[in-house]
């Protein structure tokens, strides 16, 4: 992705792959980042809105759920988290 990650994005990028895996109920280690939530990992939209409430619990922010659209993959898991932390 062609956006600059947030510091504590960047430190807590493992985290952060082992916190979308566990709400979406996939193996970590057959993840790629740019895996998409729906089309390949058979997400759907109640898990993409409880990955939101996770995300902004974890780092204590609050994204509009605008931003659900950018939540495909988990690139851009962590171009929302920077966005919404200032980066």
């Amino acid at each position: 992705m062609s956006t600059a990650l947030h510091p504590v994005v960047a430190e807590r990028a493992e985290d952060i792959r082992r916190l979308v895996c566990k709400v979406l109920e996939v193996d970590a280690d057959q993840v790629e980042d740019t895996d998409l939530f729906v089309e390949t990992l058979g997400a759907d939209s109640m898990k993409l809105i409880e990955l939101l409430a996770h995300l902004e619990v974890e780092f204590d922010i609050e994204v509009d759920e605008d931003e659900l659209e950018r939540l495909v993959n988990i690139e851009g898991v962590f171009a929302v988290l920077s966005a919404a932390l200032g980066g």
